[in-house]
């Protein structure tokens, strides 16, 4: 580790550090439930019976030596017709002597029998087993601490990040402030907004304490929590507000300045008017509180964000794209290659903004040196992200089994495979005929493949890594990689990762082609936290805001101006394409499912439309969304990581209508066409 590795600024010690360790126990408490699974099974194998033996033995209080004959007569020498009611009612019946004596024999028995157990469990108990079961039940209270502390966590962890890219100004805008008036405008309605939603916790914190059902001290310190946060962050927008950066150009325009303003704050002041006027003040804190339901969910997207910036932090993605350089392959072929290959890692990153971020800059550069066009490379790095959504473990996709009975993730993600073809090969149709300004002219086999070979070589490594990884917890914890287990996995390969480069390229210096300077585990961990913190504050205010802005729409009964069943199933998935298309565009993902889920979604099932079938056309919607203006998120998270510079060279390019805005209408073609059929085809084998 380089020397002053450990000189950490104020905010690094004070957000990227709580945030690692917050993230490191959420992933110590998952994975205790599977450690302890393990040892139950583990202490069953060694000591028959185990599960009796997780507590003391209470000595039994019954007299095994009990005199039977004399138990017999003191039985029928007791007159219980005085404080029995019914005998006084019926009349008292008398007793029978055989039958009290069997009883008594049968109670002796018992009583026998219990005292037995009670010395083989005693004797059973020998320091081995006592040494064992510490452990064991240190680590059941250790899981039930961390189920209890779950939404403790998200609170702090929401707040902690979001704190961090609001004085980092790292929150996800139309455009970037680039003047003073863009700084003032979205700093004020930012502090509005905090402000809005400080109210709104306060509020609802007050009435819930004014109603007849009582409020449980874990709930109130909930409140008291989101308060808090809400605090501390309109104060940090305060504070950014007063302290205008010297980097900032003069003058600019207003219409400019509001396009600078945070999504997350342009739903807060929607959604906070909106139910201040309908005399619902409160609102916006009671559907942020929602987020509390699905605590789980909203960690693992945390997870997912820390898995990427990992990733980010490794050679990994320049060492996949050094295989495919001895092929010499045009920019529109590699733009698909680099898409086809980026939805494996998009399905294991939990979302396709979650992957532009982490790998979008290596990508767009990678593009950009084979030679592509910026127009290429950009829509290439916002498609980057679109493909795996549908492929396993994507956690949205377990978030829409999870929210609706009727679908599985198997069939979600055995449908997803297909969905994943035709999506992949309408890029590739795209991308290699509308606009190509290359030659096919790919390297001769006998000279790529001895070159791709040593390409892979590298790669080795990782996947004995992974493997290594996957195998120890198969193996020892009995856990499989699937999409259950992959938040959990996840972050425990990535570290694994980054130990390994760590170890094989601290005394090295990058000299081939693709290495990378290691600047050692510390600052690598330290740098992916880093902007951890700040993407994990940005998203999921942007998510709960989103589930904000969906209760505006379930509220306000949107839904009910449509039709609650068609007559056509054909009728019904037009509309379907058009809400869904549209909510991709001003909702995040997870928000959008949790309102489709209570609104679309049953007009879909009411109108002939199969449930797995609707969910895999929100799926391609919601891409389509996240790509089409006027916010296009992934174009934004494109932007943010490939430098401004670089959107506003892209956009001073000449050419035709389409080249001058290529980056925009090529995915919007490929995604377009492909919604269309997913829609739509499948209705003539079925509606």
């Amino acid at each position: 580790m380089s020397k002053g590795g450990f000189h950490r600024s104020g905010l690094e010690w004070f957000s990227s550090l709580p945030a690692c360790l917050l993230l490191l126990a959420v992933v110590i408490f998952s994975t205790s439930s599977d450690i302890h699974n393990q040892m139950l099974r583990g202490g069953e194998q060694l000591w028959s019976g185990y599960y009796k033996l997780r507590m003391d033995p209470v000595q039994p209080t019954c007299d095994p030596n009990r005199d039977i004959e004399a138990a017999v007569a003191a039985e029928m020498a007791a007159d219980d017709s005085v404080d029995d009611p019914m005998a006084a009612l019926l009349g008292a019946e008398e007793k029978d002597p055989d039958d009290v004596r069997i009883a008594i024999e049968r109670a002796v028995a018992d009583c026998r029998e219990a005292h037995r157990n009670f010395e083989n469990l005693r004797d059973q108990l020998t320091p081995g087993v006592k040494a064992y079961r510490a452990v064991e039940l240190f680590i059941a209270d250790l899981i039930a601490f961390g189920l209890e502390s779950q939404r403790f966590i998200l609170i702090i962890l929401v707040m902690l990040c979001a704190v961090t890219a609001t004085l980092t100004r790292h929150h996800i805008a139309m455009r970037a402030m680039e003047t003073r008036l863009d700084y003032t405008v979205s700093h004020t309605l930012q502090t509005i907004a905090n402000a809005m939603l400080l109210g709104s916790s306060a509020i609802f914190r007050q009435s819930s304490l004014g109603s007849d059902t009582a409020v449980s001290s874990e709930e109130l310190l909930l409140h008291n929590f989101w308060i808090i946060g809400f605090a501390c962050l309109t104060l940090a927008s305060l504070y950014r507000l007063f302290r205008v950066p010297d980097d900032l150009q003069e003058g600019g325009s207003l219409n400019k300045a509001f396009l600078a303003v945070p999504l997350y704050t342009v739903m807060c002041l929607i959604s906070g008017t909106y139910f201040a006027l309908i005399g619902h003040a409160s609102g916006i804190g009671i559907y942020l509180g929602k987020m509390m339901e699905l605590s789980d969910m909203f960690l693992n997207v945390g997870l997912y964000v820390w898995v990427g910036m990992m990733l980010k932090q490794t050679r990994l993605a320049t060492l996949v794209f050094n295989v495919f350089r001895p092929w010499r392959m045009p920019p529109e072929m590699l733009a698909v290659v680099a898409v086809l290959v980026a939805a494996v890692p998009t399905a294991y990153t939990g979302a396709s903004g979650i992957f532009v971020i982490a790998a979008g800059a290596v990508i767009y550069s990678e593009l950009r040196a084979a030679g592509a066009r910026r127009h290429l490379a950009l829509a290439a790095t916002a498609m980057s992200g679109s493909l795996g959504v549908v492929l396993r473990p994507c956690l949205l996709v377990v978030v829409i089994a999870y929210l609706n009975r009727e679908v599985t993730t198997d069939e979600l993600f055995g449908w997803g495979i297909w969905v994943f073809v035709l999506t992949a090969t309408m890029f590739a149709i795209v991308a290699l005929s509308v606009n190509r300004q290359s030659q096919f002219n790919l390297a001769p086999s006998a000279e790529a493949f001895p070159a791709m070979t040593q390409a892979l070589k590298p790669l080795i490594p990782y996947v004995l890594v992974i493997a290594g990884v996957v195998l120890f917890y198969r193996l020892a914890l009995d856990v499989g990689m699937d999409e259950f287990s992959a938040p959990r996995l996840l972050p425990v390969i990535m570290l694994a990762i980054l130990v390994y480069e760590h170890v094989s390229l601290k005394n090295r210096k990058g000299k081939a082609s693709g290495e990378i300077n290691h600047q050692g585990l510390e600052r690598s961990l330290r740098g992916a936290t880093n902007d951890t913190t700040a993407e994990i504050g940005a998203l999921l205010l942007l998510l709960g805001l989103s589930v904000s802005i969906g209760g505006v729409i379930e509220r306000a009964h949107l839904m009910e101006a449509f039709p609650q069943s068609f007559e056509s199933a054909w009728s019904a998935m037009l509309l379907m394409v058009v809400i869904l298309v549209i909510l991709g565009m001003i909702m995040d993902a997870f928000g959008a499912v949790i309102l489709v889920t209570a609104t679309v979604a049953t007009i879909a099932y009411s109108s002939g439309i199969h449930p797995i079938h609707f969910w895999m056309v929100t799926l391609v919607a919601f891409e389509l969304g996240y790509l089409s203006p006027p916010v296009a998120l992934n174009h934004l998270l494109t932007r943010q990581v490939v430098g401004e510079a670089e959107v506003l060279a892209a956009q001073q390019e000449t050419g035709t209508f389409y080249q001058r805005h290529e980056r925009i209408i090529m995915p919007l073609i490929a995604m377009g066409i492909s919604l269309l059929l997913v829609a739509f085809v499948p209705l003539m084998f079925y509606a």
